[in-house]
């Protein structure tokens, strides 16, 4: 059954269930559908175009709008308000979008309406007529292969691509996550990530509204006002990104019993430190398990769980997902060998919107061991390895590949000795040219409050736990490392300081 149906399925099955609890208003099944189709009849009636742009806060709304979107068979383009007026312009106009479902806060948020390209219409939920029942119609139920979102990748690396996901890739996503991690519909769900991305997509909103479960959002990640959620509500579930795991280090009123109904805490979205592993472990009694994947892939591809982790990896695949780490000349290594990561399965992306040759590059065939048969795989760019269990260790970006007089580095090594440094919050390296050994690595790092900070002894520090070459020429303190809206560390805006 596609998501769209077993959403509507639950709510004629179990109509009083609360579905979402936001800040604002609490959500049950029944109401979540009756809003969609509501909110589908304004849709049809402002929009000619076959794509609607969501720009909402987390929150109930969003996959009520999702779902309209859904039943008048539409492609939804969820927004990412968090990005620069230039950014968000270039997406609006890219994804050929002619309407925006969204909220008055929201629009002031970003700057006014005068951010958005002339020619679009605006949707207030706010505004729209809902005191009559929608006009009865049946919805248009999708096949797999039929497109269902567009998602724009954050633009770590020049403009934002839009990522082609169907029905298909996500239904499949979203079910090997749950046969994968166990879930159930008694579980509760903790959700602040914003539903624009993948993580928060997939993970914290189709997942639970399949399973038919609830699940908590709140809009802004304030950490006392996440600690006192979670007192309130107790989830079993919870997904983060890092840097998030560690605000919440911060509260000093938090303690181990305000996380104690938590099952599983997952970590996604950006490497996760072992200093942060062991502190949250320590101060809270709960292991952080690391998870993996990108918005190509739907996104979820590993999922660390309680009985099936290991230090440092981001567990096995997901059922039905295959995944190999090759080496330059596209050969499948072996255990332990590191290479570049390539995924195969129902969850890997259409292609990227507009962009048939972007998404040939990062499409390739290759010959599994003992197949005869060629696979169409999709690169991810990350380098990793696989061990003899099939668990999988991410050592870092491809592109983020430092060459420091011949030998390969990559960054995630120096970064997790420098946040292992008691005067160190984060921190990120990146390579300088240098003209006798190539490149050389030079950190920025994060002071924690109060702290000493001497450039000197961190490096003799890091020299303890590294190869002369890899220890970073400079260190360099900023008051904040520049991070995409699920946490991700900006490399390239570090590479113009």
């Amino acid at each position: 059954m596609s998501l769209l149906g077993s959403i509507l399925w639950r709510a004629c099955r179990t109509p009083g269930r609360i579905a979402v609890i936001d800040d604002v208003q609490r959500y049950s099944y029944a109401r979540l559908a009756i809003g969609a189709f509501m909110l589908a009849d304004q849709i049809e009636l402002a929009s000619r175009t076959r794509h609607v742009g969501l720009m909402l806060p987390t929150g109930g709304a969003f996959p009520m709008s999702l779902l309209a979107a859904w039943i008048l068979g539409r492609v939804a383009v969820p927004l990412n308000y968090l990005l620069s007026p230039d950014e968000l312009a270039f997406i609006i106009q890219d994804s050929d979008i002619d309407t925006i479902i969204t909220v008055r806060p929201m629009v002031e948020y970003i700057g006014g309406a005068q951010v958005i390209p002339r020619g679009i219409r605006l949707l207030f939920l706010e505004e729209l007529n809902t005191s009559d029942f929608p006009t009865p119609r049946w919805p248009a139920f999708p096949a797999p292969d039929d497109l269902a979102v567009i998602l724009y990748t954050s633009g770590t690396s020049g403009r934002p691509k839009g990522v082609m996901l169907s029905h298909g890739n996500l239904a499949s996503n979203v079910d090997a996550s749950i046969e994968h991690a166990r879930l159930t519909h008694a579980d509760t769900f903790f959700g602040v990530l914003p539903q624009f991305h993948s993580f928060g997509l997939t993970a914290l909103t189709l997942i639970p509204l399949r399973i038919g479960s609830r699940v908590i959002y709140t809009a802004r990640f304030v950490p006392r006002r996440i600690v006192e959620l979670i007192r309130q509500h107790r989830p079993d579930i919870m997904m983060a990104v890092p840097s998030m795991y560690g605000a919440l280090l911060s509260v000093k009123s938090a303690t181990a019993e305000d996380f104690s109904s938590v099952r599983l805490a997952i970590s996604g979205g950006e490497p996760l430190p072992h200093a942060l592993y062991e502190t949250f472990l320590n101060q809270f009694n709960l292991q952080i398990l690391e998870g993996y994947g990108l918005t190509e892939t739907s996104p979820v591809t590993n999922w660390s769980t309680k009985d099936r982790h290991k230090l440092h990896s981001v567990g096995r695949a997901l059922p039905g997902v295959r995944e190999f780490v090759i080496d330059e000349q596209g050969q499948v290594l072996g255990p332990n060998q590191e290479g570049e990561i390539v995924i195969a399965g129902p969850n890997i992306m259409q292609g990227y919107y507009k962009q048939p040759e972007l998404t040939a590059q990062v499409m390739m065939e290759i010959r599994p061991p003992g197949s005869d048969q060629p696979l169409r795989v999709f690169r991810t760019g990350d380098m990793g390895r696989i061990d003899e269990e099939g668990y999988l260790y991410i050592t870092g970006r491809k592109k983020e590949m430092l060459i420091i007089g011949g030998e390969n580095v990559f960054p995630r090594e120096i970064e997790e000795v420098l946040n292992r440094h008691p005067a160190i919050k984060d921190s990120a390296v990146i390579g300088k040219p240098d003209g006798l050994r190539g490149e050389v690595p030079v950190a920025f790092v994060e002071i924690n409050e109060g702290a000493q900070f001497d450039e000197a002894e961190v490096r003799s520090f890091c020299r303890k736990y590294l190869a002369q070459f890899k220890v970073p020429r400079d260190v360099q303190v900023v008051e904040q490392l520049p991070r995409s809206p699920t946490g991700k560390i900006l490399r390239r805006r570090l590479a113009k300081e």
